[in-house]
């Protein structure tokens, strides 16, 4: 429905010492500390799985040496969206408005929009890590699951029990993380780079990391998750990750995890229409989010 003089109708009149209500402090870009960002050129943008070697085999004397095989895993596929939204002004409504503030601010909230939309976008890629119905993962199952289907078997990143974020549940991640294997069940190198926490777990994270000694307890005993700096980027608290339950994450240093594509950046297109008159704006930008490697985060759907 195009902005017309009955829209704000104390607009057309001076007098309004101020309009309020779409000025306030927005928050920050929060996805950036969360997804690796890529440039785009392409329809769509693909990782593959590649399965590595199994261990060596011992040779008999005499006998001829074991092959192994190598082959194609899992496909993640990744199709740009275009997410876009805009707004028309009326002929009259832009000849009788007072404000050109208010008009100019338009443009402003326009922008916003779309900011927002890409925070929960990204957002939503971990609110829903362990659906597995509605949003499976590239291998068929959850993005965090107990159930990845690998060559070696099945293989888990998501934390044996449901808990809330705690000393205790964070050690629990960090030894299961330590003990990763590649598809073929060879243990790997994946060294824990930072916590993922909603807003509503900032405060605990923040004790659980920072304490000198153990978090909320009056044991003597040293915070081990501080002495051994297993969080070499700390935590990130996430204003657009579920609270109920409060799912974490725990995110590791492997590549081809978590990566935002972005084929088109943010443009903001203005023209008028020859028949009415009608001022038209419009603002719009193309990308994915996605996700290649599981191995990268892991995850606590909280209770």
């Amino acid at each position: 429905m195009p902005i017309n003089t009955g829209s704000h109708p104390k607009a057309l009149w001076p007098g309004v010492h101020t309009f309020f209500g779409n000025e306030y402090e927005r928050l920050p870009k929060e996805y950036p500390h969360i997804f690796e960002e890529n440039a785009s050129e392409l329809a769509y943008e693909e990782m593959v799985e590649s399965t590595a070697f199994g261990l060596a085999q011992a040779k008999p004397q005499g006998a001829g040496f074991y092959y192994d095989s190598h082959q194609q895993g899992y496909i993640s596929r990744f199709y740009h969206t275009l997410w876009g939204l805009g707004y028309i002004v009326t002929y009259e409504e832009v000849q009788d408005n007072k404000y050109l503030k208010k008009s100019f601010d338009r443009a402003k909230m326009l922008a916003y929009s779309l900011h927002i939309t890409k925070e929960i976008n990204a957002a939503n890629f971990l609110n829903f890590a362990f659906d597995a119905s509605g949003h499976p993962f590239a291998d068929g199952v959850a993005l965090c699951s107990s159930s990845h289907p690998t060559v070696s078997g099945l293989q888990s990143n998501v934390a044996a029990n449901a808990a809330d974020i705690s000393e205790a549940s964070v050690e629990d991640l960090l030894v299961q993380i330590s003990l990763t294997t590649d598809n073929r069940g060879n243990r790997i190198a994946n060294p824990p780079k930072c916590v993922v926490v909603s807003a509503q777990d900032q405060f605990n994270i923040a004790r659980i990391l920072h304490s000198p000694l153990q978090s909320g307890t009056g044991n003597n005993d040293i915070n081990a998750i501080r002495h051994l700096k297993a969080f070499p980027r700390d935590y990130i608290v996430n204003h657009y990750l579920n609270t109920a339950p409060p799912s974490w994450f725990i995110l590791t240093e492997l590549p081809n995890g978590l990566t935002l594509f972005q084929r088109e950046k943010y443009r903001f297109m203005q023209d008028n229409d020859g028949d009415t008159l009608n001022a038209k704006a419009k603002a719009f930008e193309r990308y994915v989010f996605g996700c290649g490697e599981w191995r990268q985060v892991f995850g606590n759907q909280g209770v």
